[in-house]
């Protein structure tokens, strides 16, 4: 599989927090040649085992996005929405939106609202719809909907909606499919919910066990200008090995096992160390009696807008990586 390939799939898919049904069949499609059996647990998350001896390892890759949900149809016709996850109003101000069943619409801030300051309450989305009959015959309360665009490569970088975490599964599904014969019982986890609290990683890593734990994921880049120094990774530097985040204290073993697999097979590698944000390690470390946890990051710049950028060549560190950690 090819990495641009995997993740152009993946972002044409339906995927927002508690609906993550298009998302998930896809990567199970994608994931069923090289596994030797596939799960999806109670809260839809896809568990993906390859059988081998040694320790349990769980690499965890969440495949919802953040999005949005109808709450109110007025009679106009448009649509007043709730957020899934981390949706900053402003920086979704005029972006298209896809809905589940194909309807497409935009988000509006209203004329007379403060752009710097603007709420949600103060924003709707324009399906076309001429009143509110006709929009009822395009969407119901509660239905969600997502950002609407392809992803563009320039050069070695690559900008899309939903990056966070589309390009981690990508990452997942290109190693499982170079793995031929882990190291280790491996698991890897497609989490469901993590833009809202972490909620899948944790009934996962209950359901697994493992004796360590990865989460792969985004983190923030700081190479843009005007950057206030959140974050140390910077793109095109390589797999960031995650240190902390506000969610955990990565274990030092996990640490120095990724750093040294890198050493040896020259996988170009910076540290992440996040100020504020977490990812499902935060839930997986505390799991049942503790797990030793550590995470592999693809740094990402204007992560939870519309125009999510990464490089490739870090995606492919991270492919790298993960294969290394599995087969040792």
């Amino acid at each position: 599989m090819e990495l641009l390939e995997v993740l152009e799939a993946l972002n044409r898919t339906h995927g927002p927090s508690g609906d993550e049904g298009g998302v998930r069949e896809k990567i199970a499609e994608l994931a069923r040649p090289f596994a030797d059996e596939i799960i999806t647990d109670t809260l839809g998350n896809l568990i993906v085992h390859k059988k081998g001896e040694g320790p349990r390892v769980m690499f965890a890759a969440h495949m919802d996005s953040i999005g949005f949900i109808v709450t109110h149809i007025e009679k106009e016709g448009f649509l007043r929405v709730g957020r899934l996850g981390g949706v900053v109003p402003k920086e979704a101000a005029y972006s298209n939106l896809r809905f589940k069943n194909g309807v497409r619409g935009v988000f509006v801030p209203e004329e007379k609202a403060d752009l710097g300051r603007l709420r949600l309450d103060q924003c709707f989305i324009d399906i076309g719809a001429d009143d509110e009959e006709a929009a009822k015959k395009l969407v119901r309360v509660g239905d969600t909907a997502v950002y609407d665009g392809p992803v563009r490569v320039m050069g070695d970088r690559v900008t899309a909606p939903y990056l966070d975490d589309r390009i981690a599964c990508a990452v997942l599904l290109c190693a499982l499919e170079q793995i031929e014969q882990p190291a280790c019982d491996l698991w890897m986890v497609f989490t469901v919910q993590e833009e809202v609290g972490l909620r899948g990683a944790k009934t996962a890593a209950w359901w697994v066990e493992p004796d360590v734990g990865l989460a792969v994921d985004v983190t923030d880049a700081d190479d843009t200008p005007g950057s206030e120094r959140s974050g140390t990774a910077k793109l095109g530097k390589g797999a960031a090995v995650k240190v902390m985040d506000s969610s955990v204290i990565c274990h030092p073993e996990v640490v120095a096992r990724l750093e040294e697999l890198a050493g040896a097979r020259d996988i170009p590698v910076q540290r992440d160390i996040l100020r504020a944000g977490g990812t499902d390690a935060g839930a997986i470390h505390t799991a049942r009696l503790g797990v030793k946890t550590g995470g592999i990051s693809i740094p990402c710049r204007y992560i939870h807008t519309p125009a999510e950028t990464a490089d490739l060549r870090d995606a492919a560190a991270c492919v790298r990586l993960t294969v290394a950690f599995a087969q040792q």
